[in-house]
């Protein structure tokens, strides 16, 4: 089917908490609405619930990941914003990563060097832990954070209280030891250092996976899922269930353990 971008001339609403939701762009691959609660930032939902978002200063534009099967992306954001774009990865798992062909420069971690597609022709710009990115009157400071990849970072946009996490922390359900494997231990630090961030002002998280939760986490969310993988590490979590998929990991035998709100999908074999 022809794909036929649609601008809405009358369109739907929808509520998160006191918020609204009001999307102003669509074809047959996603949504872009305005993300409630921030200024000048748009939440890309794609039609199999991966996410990017767009940032936008003064001066300069930032997109966080690049979804997954989005026809002409680099247009489809210029319907967005008409200012000079830095596209920056969180990670670079193929739902994060996989439209960077349309884009002629890229930053990632180096870290997740060894998950990036090897097609990719233009240029890599490696990022590195307290990194700032200036759009003019708004700043993005890069914050290395692993443990679902060796390079996943967050951004951070401090003036405002929000960190933009991809798959860090996973949205709801995080998944742990994906090919290459790391220890718990790391992201157990990981989520230490967040929760020291949401300390310091920090108030707001929007994760890699929008759709599926429709808003953000706060410091609780963080602190339940380090609990729960502090749990994990030292044997004492709940009961473990085989997780309910055939998709592939990274290993034969993925596990899934649950406390309240928090969810890690793990290797029982490699925890350690």
């Amino acid at each position: 089917m022809k794909k036929r971008l649609l601008f809405f001339g009358i369109i739907a609403f929808f509520s998160i908490g006191n918020a609204i939701a009001q999307p102003v762009f669509q074809n047959n691959d996603l949504t872009i609405s305005t993300l409630p609660s921030e200024d000048r930032v748009w939440v890309v939902e794609t039609s199999d619930k991966t996410t990017m978002y767009i940032i936008e200063g003064n001066e300069k534009a930032m997109l966080i990941d690049t979804g997954t099967k989005c026809d002409k992306l680099d247009e489809v954001i210029g319907q967005i914003t008409k200012k000079p774009l830095y596209v920056v990865l969180t990670h670079a798992h193929g739902d994060h990563a996989g439209n960077i062909r349309y884009f002629k420069d890229i930053y990632l971690h180096p870290g997740d060097t060894v998950l990036l597609n090897k097609s990719y022709k233009g240029n890599l710009h490696f990022v590195q832990e307290g990194q700032i990115f200036d759009l003019g009157g708004r700043i993005i400071e890069v914050s290395h954070m692993p443990g679902h990849t060796p390079g996943s970072i967050v951004l951070l946009d401090k003036k405002a209280g929000v960190c933009y996490s991809g798959d860090a922390f996973g949205s709801g359900q995080v998944w742990l030891q994906v090919f290459p494997v790391m220890p718990v231990k790391i992201y157990i630090s990981s989520l230490k250092k967040m929760e020291k961030l949401m300390d310091e002002g920090i108030q707001r998280i929007y994760c890699g996976h929008y759709p599926y939760v429709k808003t953000y986490f706060k410091k609780d969310y963080i602190v339940a899922m380090r609990e729960l993988a502090e749990e994990l590490e030292n044997g004492i979590a709940a009961e473990a269930k085989p997780y309910p998929t055939k998709l592939s990991i990274g290993t034969q035998n993925p596990m899934i353990v649950t406390k309240g709100q928090a969810s890690i999908v793990f290797d029982p074999d490699k925890l350690k």
